[in-house]
């Protein structure tokens, strides 16, 4: 399943938030341990952390003796994970044309990345060409009901489509179906006091690009009641629901 993807707006979305990005990234952090959890520990000599955002993940790998390569579509945020000093290689690229030799790496890392590819199936090829026989491919990405709560809210005010949707799961396995893969399925919800906070906290992570387009538009005090009044509340609070696939493809 491929849909043309604007990659040089989803890196000049990131690059916006790239200086302000830490402040926003507790569910990419939660992402990225949940992942963690199907490794078992495994150490590994070289790493490529595929869409590196900051940083935060190229320096765990770091810190844990491996040699890190980082890379990412965005410029700003490679500038501001080489400033963390999260690697000892930096890259700008794109996961489905990556910039480095076949079987080099021995762990493939791309935390909430790969839903930016136009192809999954063919950036899922790239992360299995470079990395080692024995070498592993782990990867997360949003699926379909992601955002719901969102998509609920939006419905209050208008037609219009105002949030990404995700590849159903069946599309997702289907793309990774040549691979022996290990994988999970889990719902990963953070609470907001209001519509503005949650949506605030897309845009602090450079979430806002629509698929068919970057939405520029500033929301009027009436279409953020409308939002309040439509969003699903839990005990006052605004719930905003990711369902999360963890996979793991063990390279052979």
């Amino acid at each position: 399943m491929t849909s043309l993807v604007n990659k040089t707006a989803v890196a000049a979305a990131f690059s916006r938030a790239a200086a302000h990005y830490d402040k926003h990234a507790a569910f990419q952090r939660e992402s990225g341990e949940r992942l963690m959890g199907l490794l078992d520990q495994a150490s590994f000599a070289q790493v490529l952390d595929a869409g590196c955002g900051t940083g935060y993940f190229s320096r765990y790998w770091q810190q844990r003796g491996s040699c890190v390569t980082a890379l990412d579509l965005s410029e700003e945020m490679l500038r501001t994970a080489q400033g963390n000093q999260a690697a000892q290689r930096y890259l700008q690229g794109d996961i489905e044309n990556l910039p480095l030799a076949s079987e080099s790496v021995d762990l493939a890392w791309s935390n909430l990345a790969v839903q930016w590819c136009s192809d999954l199936a063919g950036g899922l090829r790239e992360l299995w060409r470079v990395t080692r026989p024995g070498g592993r491919i782990a990867f997360t990405t949003l699926v379909a009901g992601s955002l719901n709560e969102l998509h609920q809210a939006w419905r209050g005010v208008d037609d219009a489509s105002h949030a990404n949707t995700f590849l159903p799961v069946d599309a997702v396995l289907d793309a990774c179906a040549p691979f022996p893969l290990h994988w999970q399925l889990s719902p990963l919800t953070l609470h907001f006091t209001d519509p503005l906070s949650a949506m605030q906290s897309l845009k602090g992570i450079g979430a806002t690009h629509l698929h068919h387009g970057r939405e520029n538009r500033v929301l009027t005090r009436s279409q953020l009641q409308q939002l309040a009044l439509a969003w699903p509340q839990q005990s006052g609070r605004y719930p905003l629901t990711y369902q999360l696939f963890c996979g793991v493809i063990s390279r052979e």
